[in-house]
């Protein structure tokens, strides 16, 4: 459902249909909008045109950001407004030759024409006649081109698959793999490098300067993101060129659907480290928003057909579920000529080797995409110690992020578990208070205090049992299940352990395990 923003309305009214809005216009610094009263006083006789004036708010940025989070703008602004906003927009432009050439005005006319149901074949004829080949970064243009003229993200999403049709086999990246398939049809034998994991190989072609030619450099740097991602897609288009089979053959057909489906990791790869930057910081907002959300819809269909296949096996014999397992499996493997032709160089072009860097470093969180464990590139960002991060004023400084001791104690003290610490050296240093009565109640009086003397005697054995082989790094937790006011409770006692591995004490975590059993009940 498309959310429309009515610039007529007042900002209470648009706040009170899209509760979002609060939180986007925050950001743009109409901060008096967290303020319920004034929202409810002030809001209710207020535009948003009329608060930019108010506050100095740039209108452009009020327009983009509402369209960078999928808003689509109805009304007129104040006729000064506009005018005020056409010349930002026209010096803004100016400023970063973001005009629209010729040839992007008519691929954006093509992609328009599509929208308005015109025949594909019908389009492509006059494509043909105009371009002999297209840049990644031109189709791109065409798209954000498109959104920003008002189409909805959702319809551009919608015309993707339509537009790789029309575009397929034109862009300069392809030209060139197709030779180097010709090439390879006469060169078997020899023993020419065509590209990285390739069984085929062709004597190198000379590339031409741009998006695609940095892509083939970067894609070959072993253990480069850009190389990850190039294996993955190998590998992605392998397991379907399997699951083609097995979708003729009817063998394994789960197995194989299964084993495709993890192409989701790789899919949150570019969701996580690649959407992002492109869109907030290089501002390509259609490949971004579209892509990935065919990304979403390609894995939660493959999912749905196999967990519907799995409780009613008969399902596989239907033509229904056959067909729309034929139309996802080919979404998939055009989503790997986009991301071959479109994504990956718009990302080689502009990314720095510093961003690359950091991608890479964050890179090796995730479980590979059906290639074996890469090692990290050697230019990947090392990961923090907390130790090196300098401790000054009121904010604490973390490898992962900051947090005020204010933030830290309000969130520990909302995470629905009892949590109590223990030093290395067996003193206890901190509980978390929330509001919630305790199962287990923790008194101030027994911080600062031997952890030993806060528990019966009888138990007095276990506990140093535990945390003895804790430090001597025999054991890392402890789970114990227990009943408190009639339901579960699970204790765990964990062993804390830096980057380093060395000890640095005991967590105590109880958590009241009734939610789950209400849950699953």
């Amino acid at each position: 459902m498309e959310k429309r923003i009515d610039l007529k309305k007042s900002v209470y009214e648009l706040c009170t249909e899209y509760p979002e809005l609060v939180q986007i216009m925050d950001n743009l610094g109409f901060k008096d909008i967290t303020n319920k009263t004034k929202l409810n006083t002030i809001g209710r006789v207020m535009t948003i045109p009329k608060g930019a004036i108010v506050k100095g708010i740039d209108m452009i940025d009020v327009v983009l950001a509402l369209k960078n989070n999928g808003f689509v703008l109805e009304g007129k602004m104040p006729v000064f407004v506009q005018k005020s906003l056409n010349k930002k927009l026209a010096d803004r432009q100016a400023d970063t030759g973001d005009t629209l050439d010729d040839r992007t005005a008519l691929l954006k006319s093509y992609i328009e024409r599509l929208s308005n149901g015109e025949d594909l074949e019908s389009v492509k004829k006059d494509f043909v006649k105009n371009f002999s080949e297209v840049e990644a970064g031109e189709i791109a243009k065409a798209e954000q081109a498109l959104i920003s003229s008002g189409t909805p993200v959702t319809e551009v999403q919608k015309l993707c698959d339509v537009h790789s049709a029309l575009f397929h086999g034109a862009t300069k990246a392809e030209k060139i793999a197709n030779a180097e398939k010709a090439v390879a049809e006469t060169l078997k034998n020899e023993s020419y490098g065509m590209g990285i994991g390739s069984k085929v190989k062709a004597a190198p072609l000379k590339r031409q300067d741009g998006a695609d030619e940095q892509y083939n450099v970067l894609k070959k740097i072993e253990n480069h993101p850009l190389n990850v991602f190039s294996l993955e897609n190998e590998a992605i288009s392998d397991a379907l060129k399997e699951l083609r089979s097995a979708m003729e053959s009817r063998e394994n057909l789960i197995e194989t659907l299964d084993k495709a489906r993890e192409l989701a990791i790789h899919y949150a790869e570019k969701g996580d480290l690649l959407y992002p930057l492109l869109k907030l910081k290089y501002h390509f907002v259609g490949p971004s928003d579209v892509m990935w959300s065919v990304d979403d819809e390609i894995r939660d269909e493959m999912k749905v057909l196999s967990n519907s296949a799995k409780d009613f096996p008969s399902l596989l014999e239907d033509t229904d579920w056959n067909n729309r397992l034929d139309a996802v499996v080919t979404r998939a493997e055009e989503m790997i000529y986009k991301e071959e032709n479109i994504l990956f160089p718009l990302c080689a072009k502009n990314f720095s080797e510093e961003e690359w860097s950091d991608i890479a470093r964050d890179f090796n969180d995730y479980k590979p995409c059906l290639i074996g464990k890469r090692p990290l590139w050697g230019k990947a960002t090392p990961k923090k110690n907390v130790r090196d991060l300098p401790q000054t004023g009121d904010m604490i400084n973390l490898p992962s992020g900051q947090l005020t001791p204010y933030q830290l104690d309000a969130m520990l003290n909302t995470i629905p578990i009892e949590l109590t610490f223990v030093d290395e050296n067996d003193v206890n240093k901190y509980f978390n208070d929330g509001d919630d009565m305790k199962l287990f109640k923790r008194p101030l009086t027994a911080l600062d205090r031997e952890v030993y003397t806060c528990h019966p005697p009888k138990f007095d054995p276990m506990v140093r049992s535990i945390i003895a082989d804790f430090k001597a790094g025999t054991r890392d937790c402890i789970e114990i299940w227990s009943s408190r006011d009639d339901q579960a409770v699970l204790i765990r006692y964990m062993a804390v352990r830096d980057k380093d591995h060395n000890y640095v004490g005991t967590l105590e975590c109880v958590q009241p395990m009734g939610f789950a059993e209400k849950h699953f009940s």
